[in-house]
């Protein structure tokens, strides 16, 4: 159990890394989700890419240190859920994809943190 928590915590700290410097970098294809379809204001970029970067390392101190681990994979939980919320609030169910899998992947993380704790 404990290899496949490791595993799984990694490559979702990876993700949500890699999805922060799209946000850091003002990817166009992320610009033109987040702000023209889902109504995000372009300033709250950096914020949300922040949020998104403790997390990932907040997932990754947590394999040595739990708690940390279970707080920051409940973080990004909720970060998740906030997104998914955003794109159903305008209708938005072809994009809603990539930000389902990301919550489902967060849950998986710290449903696997505590398991192993």
């Amino acid at each position: 159990m404990r290899p496949t928590y490791i595993a799984v915590t990694v490559l979702f700290a990876l993700m949500t890394a890699f999805s922060a410097l799209l946000k850091i970098r003002r990817a166009p294809n992320v610009v033109k989700i987040m702000h023209e379809i889902v109504g995000v204001p372009m300033a709250y970029l950096p914020i949300l890419a922040v949020c998104e970067l403790a997390g990932a390392l907040g997932l990754v101190i947590g394999i040595l240190y739990p708690p940390l681990g279970v707080a920051a994979g409940t973080g990004l939980v909720i970060y998740f859920m906030g997104a998914v919320v955003s794109h159903v609030r305008v209708g938005d169910f072809k994009g809603i994809g990539a930000a389902a899998f990301m919550l489902a992947v967060s849950i998986a993380a710290v449903a696997l943190r505590i398991m192993t704790m």
